[in-house]
């Protein structure tokens, strides 16, 4: 039985690992550096002279977390069951209420997409191509829905959710690679069988996806784990090198592999949430990704009570609590 403990753990982790890379979003490890006085360490203000993270308090969530509660909210209202024009909807409103449009907050493989759903028009063109980040940014909460024998059911939904604006071969593999560490984490595997079960996750997601030429998170996560465990008592070679060879950069092939890698090196909410900050490239996408699944592996339980009322105080529209209930009613209701 999955506890509540755990849910929330992944919706914390999420919002935590987004809110603390927000400010250091898309800028190279020397900008951050001299940005924040060596090292980012707490929950800061978005800074001015970022042009996405301006738009941000400090705790406050970015498009990561808001769309991965808004396809919650679109789940929820069909009873579970994945529909596009439903998600889609929920995605629209939330991009509606934030200005994202104007203001720089939607991803450009999710706007091209919406846009063109906006517009009438079949974004399949789009979707097909979808290279970057967004479609597992998001995903993290859906790991917790499904147990690891579960794999066929989970990785169809991850299809079925990120089609709407992601359905390359790279979108569906790395969505699968996030939502697969989550689920085996949940099931409090070991951090080498969670890997494993991430690599099988993956592989039946690229399956379902439109063929593209993009690098395969596959062998980049391969990579990843190699460099974690050559660097296992080394956090600054071990970040830099994820950062040289991996990628840090909006690309699947890149910031997905890096997130999984950097959870399973730190394994520890507090410590990923920060390494992502300070690590250069998208850090609020890597963080969200990476800490969901710390915080599946270890529980609410094991997050700082400042960080997760912070989270609270400063994103007051969403209960994390209520989600987790429900989330914990649909496994308990799928299991018998």
């Amino acid at each position: 039985m999955r506890s509540k403990d755990k849910i929330l753990g992944v919706l914390y982790g999420q919002a935590i690992g987004d809110a603390i890379g927000m400010p250091s979003e898309l800028w190279p490890v020397e900008n951050i550096r001299d940005q924040f006085g060596g090292k980012i360490t707490t929950f800061l203000d978005g800074p001015d002279n970022s042009d996405i993270a301006k738009n941000f308090k400090k705790g406050q969530y970015t498009d990561d977390t808001n769309q991965a509660l808004a396809i919650l909210d679109g789940l929820i209202e069909n009873n579970w069951q994945p529909n596009s024009e439903i998600l889609v909807k929920h995605i629209m409103a939330w991009a509606e209420s934030v200005g994202a449009w104007e203001n720089n907050i939607l991803g450009p493989s999710s706007k091209a997409a919406l846009s063109a759903i906006k517009a009438g028009q079949d974004p399949r063109p789009i979707t097909d191509q979808a290279l970057t980040n967004g479609a597992g940014m998001r995903i993290s909460p859906i790991g917790a829905l499904f147990e690891p024998n579960q794999l066929p059911k989970l990785v169809q939904m991850v299809f079925d959710i990120t089609k709407i604006t992601h359905s390359s071969d790279v979108s569906i593999s790395g969505a699968s690679m996030i939502a697969g560490a989550v689920t085996a984490s949940m099931a409090d595997q070991n951090w080498d069988d969670i890997i494993d079960f991430a690599l099988r996750a993956n592989d039946a997601g690229f399956k379902l996806g439109a063929p593209t030429w993009a690098a395969k998170t596959h062998d980049r996560l391969q990579l990843g784990i190699e460099i974690a465990h050559k660097y296992k008592d080394d956090d600054g070679k071990f970040s830099q090198h994820i950062y040289d060879l991996i990628g840090t950069g909006t690309m699947i092939s890149e910031s997905i592999p890096a997130a999984v890698s950097i959870a399973y090196y730190c394994r520890d909410v507090q410590k990923c949430a920060l390494m992502c900050a300070n690590l250069g490239g998208d850090t609020d996408t890597i963080g969200a990704m990476a800490t969901a699944i710390c915080g599946a592996k270890n529980g609410q339980s094991s997050i700082p009570v400042e960080w997760v009322n912070l989270i609270d105080q400063q994103n007051p529209e969403h209960d994390f609590n209520e989600y987790a209930d429900k989330i914990l009613q649909f496994h308990i209701n799928q299991m018998g």
